[in-house]
């Protein structure tokens, strides 16, 4: 039974963790200009197939390389987005600016299945179908993979908060973008970085978890679903609280799947989620915001 309950609990940390990588993407745009991207999930499908569809099985590319030429494409992509997207819709509504990412959602994903077809594609990963032993238990070597990458990338995020001018320059624009500009920030160039990162990030969940599954135009649907569901458990605009919620919402399906059954899993996560919420509105890790009547 312990060996199990670890197994469950492995497997329900990875895929918890890249529904933390997605969150923490939407609540770094959130931060930086209150603007929640619909088209976040889209971005994890987006960086499976152009790692899979086009660098690795058109051109040949080694793993490894089209990894870092994925990132690299997606964070330009990113950052387009800034300009194309956020800038131009910047004194609208905020409503606007909404409709735009779940415009441009639906857009990938029919662009997607006119560049690489409405077949599913496969990709082994790193790994493939790869086992290993741990604390007694059976596991896909692939869910290690995927909590190692959530480790570095928390590894790389706080010493870039914490430790370059980049990164401060990030936070101080995250706090008060107007006051920001005025100590001299390039408020722009920050923001379309950080869209630039926040894509990578659903990037990369997508180049991990398609392994597991299938490189598909919905891929990131559910996946992104979850995630946002991840960030208002742990708190809106909260990175521990995205980090935390993601690898919590992920034990509870783990969980739930095992114990209860794989058809209740919606019912299950998204059940906790409101009873957390009904004690508790701001989520884990988040502020409750007083407003004078």
């Amino acid at each position: 039974m312990l060996q199990t309950f670890i197994q469950i609990v492995l497997v329900g940390l990875a895929v918890g963790a890249a529904y933390a990588l997605v969150a923490l993407g939407y609540t770094l745009i959130w931060n930086a200009v209150s603007l929640v991207n619909f088209a976040q999930g889209d971005l994890v499908m987006l960086g499976a197939f152009v790692s899979v569809g086009w660098l690795a099985n058109r051109l040949g590319m080694p793993l490894w390389l089209n990894l870092g030429a994925m990132l690299v494409i997606l964070g330009l992509f990113g950052a387009a987005l800034a300009g194309g997207i956020y800038h131009p819709l910047r004194n609208a509504p905020q409503l606007s600016a909404i409709v735009a990412t779940l415009g441009l959602s639906m857009a990938l994903q029919n662009i997607a299945v006119i560049i690489w077809g409405p077949q599913p594609l496969n990709f082994a990963g790193p790994l493939g179908t790869t086992s290993v032993q741990l604390f007694g238990s059976t596991i896909y070597a692939q869910y290690l993979v995927i909590l190692a990458a959530l480790a570095v990338m928390m590894a790389i995020q706080h010493a870039l908060f914490q430790h370059t001018a980049l990164g401060r320059a990030m936070r101080a624009t995250a706090q008060d973008a107007e006051a920001a500009r005025l100590m001299g920030i390039p408020t722009a160039r920050i923001i379309a970085f950080i869209f630039a990162y926040a894509t990578m990030l659903a990037a990369l969940a997508g180049w991990l978890v398609a392994p597991l599954s299938y490189v598909s135009s919905d891929m990131g649907v559910n996946l992104s679903l979850r995630a946002f569901a991840a960030t208002i458990l742990g708190g809106f605009g909260s990175i521990p609280g995205a980090l935390v919620g993601g690898l919590i919402f992920g034990v509870i399906e783990s969980a739930g799947s095992f114990y209860i059954s794989s058809e209740y899993i919606d019912v299950i996560a998204f059940g906790v989620l409101i009873a957390v919420l009904m004690f508790r509105p701001q989520g884990i890790f988040g502020e409750l915001e007083l407003e004078r009547p």
